[in-house]
């Protein structure tokens, strides 16, 4: 064989294995695991930093907003109180991605409260120049707000919850909301958004619809089926087939049979005007005479004279409870309306529930805007029933004396 023949034949071999060896198998693909499905509805909070009040297996509304919203492909509908920033708060990012949408293609509408803009028009006006449309509702002539908090991406994907878009909702403030993957309830909501989106525009709404909303939507979860109904407020503002919100908190609470667990700001028994309100307290009065546990937990901000007035009547009920819950401080000083617990969401009997925007008070029914969702089934009553249990019987609470004097919160 020549010298030149010798490299050669090594670097065959080389290549085609020895013939008395096996060739090298090339291993089998690992088995891919399948992707779990989204579920169509599941709990958001925002635990207030420095608190033990964080929930590992509930997201955090900072990380849904913005996982939402990077997901838009289309449209983007946005309804606030108000848009408030801070340099290096978690609503900075969520600001940005909101940019980011509209300049992709995304059509990024935003609906604010004429009021609370004036208050606070910086990031607002920030969005306006940077391709975002904004109009803000001007319910001033009703004594109401614009205190709805909810976002559409796609006609499709939701969020409803108490959380403002403000940089201490997403973590100075305890809330509780919920993101939901249902057309129908997505549908119902850019109703009430189209709305008050072409009356904040001086446009006339017709609110012609081809279709009428499949509502309650039924979906499956955990192995079970959940009903989930929105509603909306106040009654003579209601677009086509989206029930008012009251009259089905009251239906909710009349048929409690055992338990009735609720967690709001503020709760009272008369309008901002002076005149009576008591449809929510007559409803818990009733659940308490037929021997429902009724337990309450609003917040220290309610410490004010004109929550206690009622808070103190219903607290000598038999049957019923009542505690504030108080968030301390946080380390790096006092934080001008944060440090409280902001969320609004009731559990029925450990097997329904109620999550909204909405506190206990009657203009919130009667002149102003919010939202709401009724979910029936075990799988998130069972969670925000834990949740109200850490709340409850937790280290930030105390129970109302309805004979102690109380010294109302600093809140600015």
């Amino acid at each position: 064989m020549s010298r030149l023949a010798l490299p050669l034949a090594a670097s065959l071999l080389a290549l085609t294995g020895c013939p008395h060896e096996p060739a090298p198998q090339t291993p089998a693909p690992a088995p891919t695991q399948p992707i779990a499905a989204a579920p169509p509805i599941e709990v958001v909070e925002t635990p207030p930093a420095e608190t033990t009040l964080d929930h590992p297996d509930v997201p955090n509304a900072a990380d849904v907003w913005l996982s939402m919203i990077q997901g838009a492909k289309r449209t983007l509908d946005i309804g606030h109180f108000y848009v408030s920033n801070a340099p290096g708060g978690k609503l900075e990012p969520i600001l940005v991605a909101i940019e980011q949408a509209a300049a992709r293609g995304v059509r990024v509408r935003l609906l604010v409260d004429m009021k609370f803009y004036l208050r606070y028009p910086e990031s607002v006006d920030r969005l306006a120049a940077r391709g975002v449309a904004v109009r803000k509702l001007d319910l001033r002539g009703r004594d109401g707000v614009q205190h709805a908090k909810y976002m559409v991406v796609d006609g499709s994907d939701a969020y409803v919850g108490s959380q403002n878009m403000d940089y201490r909702a997403l973590e100075h403030i305890q809330e509780i909301g919920a993101r939901v993957r249902v057309p129908e309830i997505a549908g119902a909501l850019l109703r009430v958004f189209e709305l008050d989106w072409h009356a904040a525009g001086g446009e006339p709404f017709g609110g012609a619809t081809k279709r009428s909303l499949e509502i309650p939507a039924r979906v499956s979860l955990g192995g079970e089926e959940v009903k989930i109904l929105p509603t909306a407020s106040p009654k003579d503002l209601l677009p086509e087939g989206v029930p008012w919100e009251l009259p089905e908190l009251l239906s909710r609470i009349d048929g409690a049979k055992r338990t009735l667990d609720v967690q709001v700001l503020t709760y009272r028994t008369k309008t901002r005007g002076g005149a009576p309100w008591t449809e929510l307290d007559d409803a818990l009065r009733r659940a308490a005479e037929r021997g429902v546990r009724v337990r309450l937990l609003v917040a220290d901000w309610s410490k004010r004279p004109a929550s206690l007035e009622g808070l103190r009547e219903l607290a000598r009920v038999d049957g019923i409870s009542i505690r504030f819950i108080v968030i301390p401080q946080s380390s790096s000083g006092f934080i001008p309306f944060a440090r409280v617990a902001h969320a609004k969401y009731m559990v029925v009997d450990g097997k329904s529930a109620w999550i909204g925007t909405s506190n206990w008070e009657g203009d919130y029914f009667t002149v102003s805007r919010n939202v709401g969702l009724f979910i029936d089934g075990k799988a998130i009553a069972e969670k925000l029933a834990r949740i109200f249990e850490d709340g409850f019987g937790g280290a930030y609470t105390e129970v109302l004396d309805p004979d102690r004097a109380y010294e109302p919160p600093r809140l600015e």
